[in-house]
């Protein structure tokens, strides 16, 4: 292995959004900060389950919105 070749390995703190902290080892920051989460598992809705949101009319839905009412009558 080459010296020199990786990132510093330290102790830092991640603070969740419910307040909950915990100390892991990572090469984010500098020994002793602290990484405050702003979307975690314990909010995030997709591990939550809770309501996901959907965009609400891709490009189908605004094409039908606009041209759905004009028909070919003969």
């Amino acid at each position: 292995m080459k010296a020199d070749t990786h990132p510093e390995y330290h102790t830092i703190t991640v603070k969740m959004t419910d307040g909950t902290e915990f100390q892991t080892r990572s090469t984010w920051g500098k020994e002793g900060d602290v990484m405050a989460l702003d979307i975690d598992p314990t909010s995030h809705p997709a591990w939550t389950g809770g309501k996901q949101q959907l965009q609400e009319g891709g490009r189908v839905a605004k094409f039908n919105q606009r041209f759905g009412g004009l028909t070919l009558k003969k």
